[in-house]
């Protein structure tokens, strides 16, 4: 009988049911430059969708709609890396590449605006944008993934980075660096755990590098590098220090793959990912958080 049960409740719809985080890999920030140079801007955050109900996914849009897996067969699952970080002068930072669950596809954030030994370059647009350095450019951010890289205002400090939940910041105070966007937070996997933050842009001279929340890397100072974006979070890098000997800048953070489904079900993750299942902090649900490579993964 209980058997049977189970058998019944397996082949319920409503049963098969799969919430899911889906963040891409998080834009580097850009590169401080040698001498009078405005600082870098900080990279932005990799794409956001998610679809657990009552939370928002990035950009400001709403959890996406109801995923039902069926038993027995393959979803493609692929995690997306962080952007380069670059040493001084070494222009805008990397862009992050893309993570996917099935059908859902997130983009990379866009690496931070820099200088690269004669003149300034733009940041790129991706799931969050790059900030600006400069004038050269802020990056825009992706629809119903995360929000655009803040501006420099013709300032001596480079924009923030997008985050999932906000755009970066245009202006630091006095020579601080401006602080990257927010990003969203989610309790998909028990506890709330914001993600897919903005980098901070690099400070000035003597001031103090921006700050980053959701996993970015804060901005650069006197003799020391933007911060690198957390692993798995799509956080994106720091950008680096302006003037003096230039400052370098924080790579992305990974992305990642969370799935959160009942606990009647068994998930298979295949060759070529590395994950983990929880199975215990949420009663009656397995939380499965997928952190590298690329491969399928399917349910019986």
């Amino acid at each position: 009988m209980i058997i049977a049960s189970k058998a019944a409740a397996a082949s319920s719809t409503a049963n098969r049911e799969v919430e899911y985080v889906v963040i891409a890999g998080g834009g580097g920030g850009g590169a401080g430059g040698t001498g009078n140079i405005v600082s870098a801007g900080g990279g932005g955050a990799g794409g956001y969708r998610a679809n657990r109900q009552g939370e928002n996914s990035g950009g400001g849009s709403a959890a996406e709609g109801i995923f039902t897996f069926a038993l027995s067969t393959n979803y493609a699952v692929a995690i997306g890396g962080g952007g380069a970080g670059r040493a001084a002068n070494g222009g805008s930072g990397g862009s992050g590449t893309t993570s996917s669950f099935s059908t859902v596809s997130t983009t990379g954030g866009g690496g931070g605006g820099g200088f690269n030994g004669a003149t300034y370059t733009a940041a790129a647009n991706g799931g969050s944008g790059g900030g600006e350095s400069f004038n050269a450019g802020a990056g825009t951010g992706t629809a119903n993934e995360g929000f655009g890289g803040g501006n420099d205002s013709g300032s001596i400090i480079g924009g923030g980075g997008g985050g999932a939940a906000a755009v970066g910041a245009s202006t630091g105070t006095g020579l601080n660096g401006a602080a990257g966007g927010a990003g969203v937070s989610s309790t998909i996997t028990g506890s709330s755990v914001q993600r897919a933050g903005g980098g901070g842009s690099g400070a000035y001279s003597t001031g103090t590098g921006g700050t980053a929340t959701g996993g970015g890397g804060a901005g650069g100072q006197t003799g020391v590098a933007g911060t690198a974006g957390n692993a798995n979070t799509g956080g994106g890098g720091g950008g680096g220090q302006g003037f003096g000997t230039g400052g370098a800048s924080g790579q992305g953070g990974s992305g990642v793959v969370i799935l959160r489904y009942p606990d009647i079900f068994t998930i298979t993750i295949g060759a070529g990912l590395t994950g983990s299942t929880d199975t215990t902090t949420v009663t009656g649900f397995k939380i499965t958080t997928i952190t590298a490579g690329s491969g399928n993964v399917s349910w019986t």
